[in-house]
């Protein structure tokens, strides 16, 4: 598989340049997790990373993205996908099968 140096930002990692594997398309995942083992023998912290557009101002021997640190480690995306909004009033469920006969063509 094809790796690219991709340099991390901010959090612990900062400053450091690790290779990533990249995909068919040739880019690195969106999110890059680092699991950091407890000294007390606990569960792992893990350190979540974002991908970023790099400037074009380094040239094509520098890597075209950039992890920053995400110290919220939330899950998912940014994105705000309007079907998956949890304040949905019940009963509208789009995927929900209306009620009545399949044949009936009043309900």
């Amino acid at each position: 598989m094809k790796s690219e140096d991709t340099p991390f930002e901010g959090g612990p990692m900062d400053g450091r340049v690790l290779p990533v594997l990249v995909g068919m398309t040739g880019h690195p995942p969106k999110t890059y997790r680092i699991p950091v083992p407890d000294p007390d023998g606990g569960p792992p912290t893990v350190l979540v990373y974002r991908r970023q557009p790099r400037d074009a101002r380094g040239g094509l021997r520098f890597a075209r993205w950039k992890y920053t640190y995400d110290p919220s480690g939330r899950q998912g995306s940014d994105r705000k996908w309007p079907w998956s909004r949890p304040d949905r009033p019940a009963g509208t469920d789009p995927d929900a099968t209306p009620g009545g006969k399949p044949d009936d063509a009043h309900g």
